[in-house]
């Protein structure tokens, strides 16, 4: 068993409020958990209202999978959101 763990790091400058932020937050995760079936949750930079910074994990037998999956959520996040990745952090165990 192999596990894919994603940092990404979103930049969001048009948000000006953390009420604002929560609602891309949790709009963002419930998207990607019910689209892609991995854990989402936000893990850094709680208030600070322009930055967003998610932990995405998923498993596999195959590191090739794991790598397909994460990198469509990576898609599907620039696609979707009016959001600048700032950084992209992959590793597989």
């Amino acid at each position: 068993m192999k596990i894919g763990c994603l940092e990404i790091k979103l930049g969001a400058p048009w948000v000006h409020s953390l009420k604002e932020k929560r609602m891309i937050v949790r709009s963002l995760v419930a998207k990607i958990r019910n689209t892609f079936n991995v854990s989402v949750h936000e893990i850094d930079d709680h208030d600070v209202h322009q930055q967003i910074v998610l932990g995405i994990t998923t498993g596999s037998n195959s590191t090739a999978q794991l790598q397909s999956v994460l990198d469509q959520v990576v898609n599907f996040i620039e696609s979707n959101y009016e959001v600048s990745i700032d950084e992209i952090q992959i590793d597989i165990l």
